[in-house]
C-alpha cells in the first residue's frame, strides 16, 4: 500500500509540473533514440555486406598477390601472380571447378568525343560463371578472342549508356587508351558492391589487355591482378583453399612467408563483420554518452525540484512521513521520468530505423535486445542519478524546511 501511494503521489507531482517533466525526459529520449538508431545502422550495414558477399556465391575463392604483411601495410602490392598460376590451378587442383584470372587497370575510354575514366578488366570466358555476371546484349569474351589477342570489348551497362546513350553499341568502336576496339557485348546491370560500381567497367580478353593496354612487365609470364575461383561445391571450399596454397608454394618455390593469399568468401565476410561490429560498438558508445548526459539532466532537474518543494517536504515530515518515504517518492519520480523517456526514445529510434530501411540500401531493423537494454539502462540511470536529490530531500530538517513557509 505504501509503495502504491508513493507511486500515485509521484505521478501526480510529475503531472502538475508537465513542462519540467518533459524537459527532464528530453535527454533520456535523445539518448535512447540514438542508441536504437545506431544499433539499427550497424546491423543494417552488416546485413548489406552479407548480402553483397552472398552474390559472389558460397563456393567462391580469390587468390591475391603479396604477403599478409604487405596486404596489411600497403596499397601497392607486388605483382606475384601470373596467368600460368591460374592455368595450373584450373588443371591441377581437383576441388576447383572454374578459374577466371583478372588483370585490372584504370583507363580513359573514348567514343566520338565522349570520355569516361573507368576500370578496364582483362579476363577469360570463365569470368561470367565464376562471378555470377550476365550478358544483356551481344556476347562475352570467347576462348578464341583470348587466343588471337582480339581487339574486342564488352561494356558495363553504365559505361555503354554514357558513351552511346540510347543507341546500340554493338558493332561500334571505342578507344581504350590509344587502342581502338570493337564492341561485341553489353553486360547486364549488376549494381554496386563494396563501394564500387560494377557497371562502370570495360572487359577485354586478358591477352589483349596485357599485350596492348597495360604492357607485360613480369619476367615470369603474363601478370594478373588476382584470380577468381569457383570450387566444385560449398563443401569443397576448404579443400580447394588447401590445395591451391600448396600448389602455389611449389610453383613460387616458397620457403618463408607466402607471396600470395587465398581468401574465401567466409574469410572476407568475417573481416567485414568484425569491422562493422566494431563500428557499431563505437556508434553505440557515442550514443550512450547522450544517456549519461540525460541522466545528469535528470539529477539537476530533480535537485531544483527538491529546492522548490522544500516546504512540501517539511510539511510531510512534520506530519509523520519518514525519511525513507521521501527518499522513495523522489526515486520513483526519477525512475518514472527516465522509463517514460526511454519508451518515447525507443519509439522515435524505431521510427528512424524504419525510415532508414525504406530510404537507404541499409536493411536496418529494430533490435529487440537493443530496445530492452536501452529502456532498462534509462530506468537504471534514473535510479542512479536520482539518488543524490532523493537523499538530499530525505535529509531535510522539517523545522528548517517549515521556516520557509
Amino acid at each position: 500500500m505504501e509503495l502504491r501511494e508513493n507511486i500515485s503521489m509521484a505521478v501526480r507531482t510529475l503531472l502538475n509540473y508537465r513542462l519540467r517533466t518533459a524537459l527532464t525526459m528530453l535527454g533520456i529520449v535523445i539518448g535512447n533514440a540514438s542508441v536504437i538508431t545506431m544499433v539499427g545502422i550497424g546491423q543494417g550495414a552488416q546485413r548489406l555486406a552479407e548480402d553483397e558477399f552472398a552474390t559472389l556465391g558460397p563456393n567462391t575463392l580469390f587468390v591475391v598477390p603479396g604477403s599478409q604483411r604487405e596486404r596489411r601495410t600497403t596499397f601497392e602490392l607486388p605483382q606475384t601472380l601470373v596467368l600460368a598460376d591460374a592455368e595450373a590451378i584450373a588443371t591441377q587442383v581437383p576441388a576447383v571447378d572454374l578459374v577466371a584470372p583478372q588483370l585490372v587497370a584504370q583507363r580513359v575510354i573514348t567514343r566520338l568525343g565522349r570520355n569516361v575514366n573507368h576500370q578496364v578488366i582483362g579476363t577469360t570466358p570463365e569470368f561470367l560463371a565464376v562471378r555470377s555476371f550476365a550478358i544483356d546484349q551481344g556476347r562475352f569474351i570467347t576462348a578464341n578472342d583470348v587466343t588471337r589477342n582480339a581487339r574486342i570489348v564488352v561494356l558495363g551497362s553504365d559505361t555503354a549508356e554514357r558513351l552511346f546513350g540510347f543507341e546500340s553499341p554493338l558493332g561500334e568502336r571505342v578507344r581504350v587508351g590509344n587502342v581502338s576496339f570493337e564492341v561485341v557485348g553489353v553486360m547486364a546491370a549488376k549494381g554496386s558492391a563494396f563501394g564500387e560500381n560494377q557497371d562502370e567497367v570495360v572487359y577485354l580478353p586478358i591477352t589483349t589487355m596485357s599485350n596492348q593496354v597495360t604492357g607485360n612487365t613480369s619476367p615470369y609470364g603474363m601478370q594478373v591482378t588476382f584470380i577468381s575461383i569457383r570450387a566444385k561445391d560449398e563443401r569443397s571450399v576448404s579443400a580447394a583453399q588447401f590445395q591451391i596454397e600448396n600448389l602455389l608454394r611449389i610453383r613460387h618455390q616458397i620457403t618463408g612467408d607466402d607471396d600470395f593469399g587465398v581468401q574465401t568468401q567466409q574469410d572476407i565476410l568475417g573481416i567485414v563483420t568484425r569491422v562493422t561490429g566494431g563500428l557499431t560498438l563505437m556508434l553505440v558508445a557515442i550514443a550512450a554518452i547522450s544517456l549519461i548526459v540525460g541522466g545528469i539532466g535528470v539529477m539537476n532537474i530533480m535537485l531544483v525540484s527538491v529546492t522548490e518543494r522544500t516546504q512540501e517536504i517539511g510539511l510531510r515530515k512534520a506530519l509523520g512521513a519518514k525519511a525513507a518515504n521521501i527518499l522513495t517518492q523522489f526515486l520513483i519520480e526519477a525512475v518514472i521520468v527516465s522509463a517514460i523517456g526511454g519508451v518515447f526514445g525507443t519509439v522515435i529510434g524505431a521510427a528512424g530505423v524504419t525510415l532508414l530501411a525504406v530510404t537507404t540500401p541499409l536493411k536496418s531493423t529494430v533490435s529487440p535486445v537493443a530496445v530492452v537494454i536501452a529502456v532498462s539502462v534509462s530506468g537504471g540511470i534514473g535510479l542512479f542519478f536520482g539518488v543524490i536529490p532523493a537523499r538530499r530531500a530525505a535529509q531535510l530538517d522539517p523545522i528548517v524546511a517549515l521556516r520557509s513557509l
